[in-house]
């Protein structure tokens, strides 16, 4: 489904990525950990179709066809969807409003039917009626936001979920019911890159048919199975780079 070849990525004339390689089929669950600065969030966002993140080198291939020139809602109408790290505030927007016509626009479903749709679906990640007619993200804590994004994605269904740090700045029951519901999402077959620096993110996950991939410096140095995830909580990024030389 997404094959990213040799990937070179610069942020204000700034080499980030260095030669990425990653092929992600379709139901596939995988995983890319490093430390800060090695390029995970990087790759997050230019698979996406960042402006700011300007590919010099390598291909972007989903589904077959090219991406590198197209937008980001050129890529999200072929079922790409990026879960932001920090997601934005949009004041003035509700959260209702904003949902309804992302399903009427991308789902072609009727206004009031989409109302009872995201009313439902809300409820399922701590989201009751009233929450849904606030303003996008305005006000909100770090669990309440990442739920948003989970909420999106729920609605949406898309083809290829990217969650850049869903568990960055999360309490632990919001943790558990992200995870719960990325799990749920994967099994109705979307596929998955999940980006982190941690491992309890995967707690409700079944590791064994997670894909880790290790980061640094911009490149993929390292891939192997869930038990990776163990290993770098136990002895930490700098174990796994010394074996690899690096």
């Amino acid at each position: 489904m997404l094959k990213v070849e040799n990937l070179h990525v610069e942020v204000e004339n700034r080499e980030i990525l260095r030669g990425v390689d990653l092929e992600i089929k379709p139901g596939e669950f995988h995983v890319v950990m490093g430390p800060n600065g090695s390029g995970k969030s990087t790759l997050a966002l230019t698979i996406a179709g960042h402006p700011k993140y300007r590919v010099t080198g390598g291909r972007i291939l989903f589904n077959g066809e090219n991406i590198n020139e197209l937008s980001p809602d050129e890529r999200a109408k072929r079922g790409i969807l990026l879960a932001f790290q920090v997601p934005p505030e949009v004041e003035g927007v509700k959260i209702i409003e904003f949902l309804q016509q992302v399903l009427v626009e991308l789902k072609g479903l009727d206004p009031v039917e989409a109302y009872d749709l995201i009313v439902k679906k809300a409820e399922e990640l701590w989201f009751g009626e009233e929450d849904l007619h606030r303003y996008v993200n305005v006000g909100f804590s770090g669990g309440e936001r990442k739920r948003l994004e989970l909420l999106q994605a729920v609605l949406i269904g898309p083809k290829l979920l990217i969650l850049d740090e869903p568990d960055s700045g999360v309490d632990v029951d919001s943790l558990s019911v992200i995870s719960r519901k990325i799990e749920e999402l994967h099994k109705k077959g979307t596929s998955i890159l999940l980006i982190t620096h941690y491992g309890r993110i995967l707690e409700h996950i079944d590791k064994e048919n997670v894909k880790v991939h290790v980061m640094k410096d911009g490149r993929i140095v390292k891939t192997g199975g869930g038990e990776l995830v163990e290993k770098i909580d136990k002895e930490g990024f700098a174990e796994i780079f010394e074996e690899v030389g690096e």
